[in-house]
């Protein structure tokens, strides 16, 4: 921990998608290991939402903005001057990207365009992490994980369009980013992610939380998909780690990273059901849904090895564990708890185990 805190004490870090859910838990890291951030991102999209939950605010400067005003985004980067860059903003949600797909497209292809080419004209910037998707893969439904290797795709919408942003990204590396160049940038590819705070819509947990606070059998689609299932502060201490190699100036960090967890981790949405409903109590219970809705992948699994390997990632949290941590959260929302020190409690509590 006190090379962590060497590392980001003063350290300016700009940061888009800082209203959303994994955007505010980095933020309040960040902000609690010492680093300076700004913040830029659409208004929270649900209420209640995380960043009002926890207070985020109070840890940066708050700009709003779109990722498609080309302009605005690069004056608050270049005012700013920062040291690192963490790119979250996004659409980041699949049945969503049927409803909508060329918002889908515009920000999560171009809105990732803007902001490198944001970075080209920040003559401050040295590392850039972008944050996709393990959806970015081509999935051909297969019990193996994927690798950084295999080849990108998308069934969907929102899929296709995170593939997209690693191919910009690819290509802004290869052609402005080059060994020769100031930024190293790395795409960060994570499982899916649970943790307090979610309340985002067609989401596994976000959606039995809201049953189980009103004692209402919740529907689910698809009770046998498979899934990485990890807690939020897995993927974002994986994102900070590489943050701190891109910045030491090895450039062989600068590539792509999956931060998953292992077999052990990939359990059935039946699995997480099950349990979360055990932890709540009484009233919690789901069934379920006859109608499967869009197409959506069956079985998803990540190899993370790459990162255990080079760069010395691993999970701390069983996924038991991850969902216990889950539930405490809300609960404690739930009976009006401090939710910005319940947060930074469960990040302490984390960073305990590192």
């Amino acid at each position: 921990m006190e090379d962590m805190v060497r590392v980001w004490q003063g350290r300016r870090v700009f940061l888009t998608g800082h209203t959303g859910f994994k955007g505010g838990w980095l933020a309040l890291w960040l902000a609690k290991l010492g680093a300076k951030i700004c913040g830029y991102s659409l208004d929270p999209v649900t209420q209640p939402n995380l960043f009002t939950a926890a207070n985020v605010s109070k840890v940066l400067q708050d700009k709003r903005g779109n990722l498609l005003d080309r302009s605005q985004l690069s004056m608050e980067l270049t005012n700013f001057a920062p040291d690192v860059v963490f790119h979250l903003a996004a659409q980041p949600l699949v049945r969503h990207s049927y409803v909508d797909p060329l918002e889908t497209y515009a920000t999560n292809v171009m809105g990732t365009a803007h902001l490198l080419e944001a970075v080209r004209k920040t003559p401050s910037v040295r590392a850039v992490v972008c944050v996709t998707t393990d959806k970015c893969y081509e999935n051909k439904e297969w019990v193996w994980p994927y690798r950084e290797t295999d080849p990108l795709g998308g069934h969907d919408p929102y899929s296709s369009s995170k593939a997209c942003a690693e191919i910009v990204s690819a290509a802004y590396r290869s052609s402005f980013f080059s060994l020769e160049h100031r930024v190293a940038l790395a795409t960060a590819r994570a499982g899916n992610v649970i943790g307090g705070g979610d309340w985002s819509a067609d989401r596994l947990v976000p959606d039995l939380i809201r049953g189980f606070q009103s004692k209402t059998p919740v529907l689910i689609r698809r009770p046998k998909a498979v899934r990485p299932w990890q807690h939020v502060l897995e993927p974002v201490f994986g994102y900070v780690l590489l943050a701190e190699k891109l910045l030491s100036g090895e450039q062989q960090y600068a590539s792509a990273w999956n931060f998953g967890p292992g077999d052990d981790g990939a359990w059935t949405v039946e699995q997480i059901a099950d349990h979360l409903a055990a932890a709540w109590g009484p009233g919690a219970g789901w069934v379920r849904d006859t109608d499967a809705g869009v197409h959506e992948a069956g079985i998803l699994r990540l190899d993370a090895s790459k990162a255990r390997t080079e760069l010395g990632w691993h999970p701390r949290l069983s996924i038991e564990e991850a969902l216990d941590w889950t539930i405490d959260w809300y609960q404690g929302w739930h009976q009006g708890q401090d939710m910005h020190q319940k947060t930074l409690d469960q990040i302490e509590k984390y960073e305990n185990l590192l």
